[in-house]
């Protein structure tokens, strides 16, 4: 154990002093991209790309993403101080201050103490802008980990309190879970943003930017955002579910790096693809491929603004950990990934239309049309009696009442939903281990200046502490 942890000491000190060099023989790089692809394992980017290589292009094979085509790669374990399989907040921790903390703390050491330093902090103390972007609530535990330091991920007012006091340029996503702290004599969070100074934006069709002011949080219009009733807070809506009207990842990170540019600082951005996880809890293949896809859209737009400054910026893809154990294929050696293109909405969509139909009377028959032209199911995508059996099954529990649903961590899902994702699941040859995480490493792709120090085989607390000396922002 001793051994490796010297060469475990060795290897940091290694690619610290590679990412120096770049530092000081190169120049610190003014714009820093750190993208956070919640739960997104690696068989979920590979299945992603498998899935358009058979849907764009009829072939066995895979289209790459723009992240799998950026020149520097490695492999990054992610467990916590405390568990094997690290939560969101140990994750996010780790990924913000280089410092390993345990299960449920966010921003503290394992005592619940202890402030840690995040590397976004570390940028604004060094002069840059910096903006904090993602697809679910702002308040939730990876953009929590850039600015906020609370003893319980769940503390959402407390975390949200210490978004206002932040003094960051940029925020954009969905909205604060409890902006009232669930208690009717603490301060609004919107209100306490707007004493902050900062100008609160809904939508991308309300205030212009150059009327936005020098702080801004972007966020969806009211009542809008992941359809499921009481839930309008907690993300932007599924890609899959999309309105064209809807607000969308890369158009918030698109929006966060004009304004950050704008203020001809250099800036640090943290982009976080967190719909990916929701989507691999609930082990629905097709809605985690579509996050993906626009997750790296995202990155796409990053990349766009490193080719236009490739001497200036430093851009670093990464995940948080991996959801859902997603195994690519089973005993009969082929991938049906083109069947997935017949699901024409998320699975918390699907619930929800379920929940009408059995509310509303609609049958069994009504139920049927719905999973037809949802999924496909038995116009496009052939079902097995036995499958119909069991979907059967399903709509004679729900509408009797009897275990009509079923939990994961995000979202309460009708049975019948549930069960016909999982024969769709299994005909395309995606399987699931888990509906929570796993201790599977994730990738890291990186390019730009000190880019070079992302290779082999890395810990999550490596990729902070590498982007604050390359950028120098210590």
């Amino acid at each position: 154990m001793v051994t490796k942890n010297i060469l475990r000491k060795i290897s940091l000190f290694l690619l610290l002093s590679l990412a120096l060099r770049f530092s000081v023989f190169a120049g610190a790089p003014k714009y820093v991209f750190f993208m956070i692809g919640d739960g997104m394992g690696i068989n979920a980017v590979a299945a992603t790309e498998r899935y358009h290589a058979a849907v764009d292009s009829g072939i066995i094979g895979r289209v790459p993403l723009v992240m799998t085509q950026l020149p520097h790669t490695a492999i990054c374990h992610t467990y916590s101080l405390s568990n094997g399989v690290t939560d969101s907040s140990a994750a996010g921790t780790a990924l913000s201050t280089g410092c390993k903390t345990a299960n449920g703390i966010l921003g503290m050491d394992s005592t619940r103490t202890v402030a840690l330093k995040s590397v976004a902090e570390k940028a604004r103390d060094a002069g840059r802008a910096v903006g904090v972007v993602t697809s679910v609530s702002i308040d939730h535990a990876t953009p929590g980990a850039f600015y906020a330091h609370v003893p319980s991920r769940k503390h959402y007012y407390d975390i949200g309190t210490q978004m206002a006091a932040s003094g960051y340029d940029f925020f954009g996503g969905a909205d604060f879970l409890q902006p009232d702290g669930k208690k009717h004599d603490r301060y609004d969070l919107h209100k306490l943003l707007a004493d902050s100074g900062y100008t609160i934006i809904r939508g991308m069709n309300g205030i212009p930017p150059e009327q936005w002011g020098k702080k801004v949080f972007l966020t969806q219009e009211n009542g809008r955002g992941a359809r499921q009733p009481g839930r309008s807070r907690s993300s932007l809506p599924n890609a899959i579910d999309r309105a064209s009207d809807d607000l969308t990842l890369p158009q918030i990170t698109k929006a966060a790096i004009g304004h950050l540019d704008a203020t001809d600082r250099g800036f640090f951005l943290m982009v976080e693809g967190g719909a990916i996880d929701w989507a691999c809890h609930s082990n629905d293949a097709a809605t985690a491929f579509a996050e993906i896809d626009d997750f790296d859209n995202a990155v796409g737009i990053a990349y766009e603004f490193y080719k236009a400054h490739p001497d200036e910026t430093l851009l670093v893809v990464t995940a948080d950990h991996e959801t859902g154990g997603l195994a690519l294929g089973n005993s009969d050696y082929i991938l049906r990934f083109d069947q997935l293109q017949s699901q024409r909405c998320s699975l918390r969509q699907l619930s929800a239309l379920m929940a009408g139909a059995c509310a509303d009377n609609a049958g069994w028959e009504g139920v049927r049309a719905i999973l037809a032209d949802s999924l496909g199911f038995w116009n496009i995508i052939e079902i097995s009696e036995a499958d119909e059996s069991a979907l059967r099954q399903a709509y004679d529990k729900t509408v009797s009442g009897k275990d009509a649903t079923v939990f994961n961590e995000y979202s309460d899902d009708n049975l019948i939903a549930v069960t016909a994702v999982e024969i769709l699941n299994r005909i395309a040859r995606c399987g699931w281990t888990t509906g929570a995480h796993s201790g599977a490493p994730v990738g890291i792709y990186a390019v730009g200046v000190g880019a070079e120090a992302f290779h082999g085989v890395m810990d999550n607390t490596d990729i902070p502490r590498i982007i604050a000396d390359v950028a120098a922002y210590e």
